[in-house]
């Protein structure tokens, strides 16, 4: 093994772009509620970036990349990153160990910010925290070995494809956000209120930081910079792409071309994508983008118009489901033609490929679904999960931070 500054320098810069994507989500989250709650929808993101660069470190890149224990976790050999540092290692072996672990930090950081959407404007900021740190030790650190680190869903186990966090990130999030969401209840007023976004331009330009960072996040997992990188760069924008403009269409179809709906639905697409992004060809990723579109789109009308549902900001419309069909999608359209180190698809002649894909969404749903959903009820029990009615009327920018984003 033999460190490539290439390959090295592509990983670094892919770090920075998917680290820059949370700030980003902090921004598509923060002009999407209501103005007393602005600020503290963006530090829901921004915080975790202090909180779980210190678990990563500690301990948490450990759970998800040290070795193998009956494909289930990691040994605790990396705490405190030791013995992570400038040689290469069995998961990278042209980028020093300690780029691949900064590299999967990135990744840590931002699923648990993804989640927030689901309960922004009313959330206890303490115990938010608490959640979030016991979440990213319970859920993502394992789910992630059991997908990239050697466990029972990967290449030694179960055989799925997750290119870049299909099932790790999205399908995890989705479905923690909308067990989360039930046990906290909706916001007061959501029934018959209307809530107007605080600043659709705030979310414009984090949707379009969120676009340009996941060329990072999907082409840095080809983890060198080679031709499955550019590829996985490619089909990363043309599925966005395909679903902005397919969003795009629907709510036209419905009353007006909505600004936040393109917007929305570019996102879907770059986290449909994400699973088979470096195994798929341009032209699957192009129907991988248009269909994720309608599914988020309807789940929408569905969860708020039908079942009442306060899950605010759809994260499990939006990458449950997303993630759920681009996982799905990936066991139909992957071909070794685009990425030899992958698997055909049931399109290609392998349907045993597309079991092992339902196979890992299915475990990955169970894990967030009942596990956030235990989390969620005994830190209500303990904690309290949301604020008063009289500070969630205040606004949560001053009840929870004493300040205000517009005087």
């Amino acid at each position: 093994m033999e460190i490539n500054a290439g390959d090295t320098t592509w990983i670094l810069v892919s770090a920075a772009l998917v680290l820059m994507m949370t700030p980003a989500l902090a921004f598509f989250y923060g002009g999407m509620v209501r103005k007393k709650n602005v600020l503290s929808t963006l530090n829901l993101s921004f915080i975790l970036m202090c909180l779980i660069s210190l678990q990563w470190l500690l301990y948490g890149y450990s759970l998800a990349f040290g070795p193998d224990i009956d494909k289930l976790i990691g040994r605790l050999d990396f705490v405190g990153f030791a013995s992570v540092g400038a040689a290469p290692s069995e998961y990278a072996p042209t980028i020093p160990h300690m780029a691949f672990a900064t590299f999967q930090m990135m990744f840590a950081i931002i699923t648990p910010a993804l989640i927030t959407g689901a309960f922004v404007e009313r959330v206890r900021f303490k115990t938010f925290l608490v959640f979030s740190l016991l979440w990213a030790t319970v859920i993502y650190d394992p789910v992630a070995h059991w997908v990239w680190g050697g466990g029972i869903l990967g290449p030694k186990g179960l055989g799925a494809l997750d290119f870049a966090g299909g099932t790790v990130v999205h399908i995890l999030a989705g479905f923690s956000a909308l067990a989360f969401a039930l046990v906290l209840g909706p916001r007061k007023g959501f029934v018959d209120g209307v809530f107007e976004p605080a600043n659709i331009p705030y979310s414009i330009l984090g949707a379009g930081l969120l676009w340009m960072g996941w060329f990072g996040f999907n082409g840095g997992s080809a983890l060198a910079a080679d031709g499955v990188a550019i590829h996985a760069i490619f089909t990363t924008n043309t599925a966005a792409a395909a679903a902005g403009l397919m969003w795009m269409l629907l709510s036209w179809r419905d009353n007006k071309p909505s600004v936040l709906g393109i917007i929305t639905g570019a996102v879907v697409g770059l986290v449909a994508i994400t699973p088979g992004a470096g195994y798929v060809t341009p032209l699957a990723a192009m129907f991988i983008g248009a269909v994720a579109a309608p599914i988020s789109y309807y789940a929408i009308k569905l969860i708020k118009g039908h079942y009442k549902l306060d899950e605010s900001l759809d994260v499990f419309a939006c990458h449950g489901l997303g993630g759920l069909w681009g996982a799905l999608a990936t066991g139909l359209f992957a071909t070794r033609s685009v990425n030899g180190a992958g698997a055909d698809g049931l399109f290609y002649g392998n349907p045993a490929q597309f079991v092992s894909q339902l196979g890992a969404a299915a475990l990955a749903i169970g894990v967030a679904l009942i596990g956030t959903y235990c989390l969620a009820l005994v830190l209500n029990k303990v904690m309290g999960l949301r604020v008063s009615n009289h500070e969630e009327e205040v606004g949560l920018d001053i009840s929870e931070h004493a300040e205000q984003a517009y005087a």
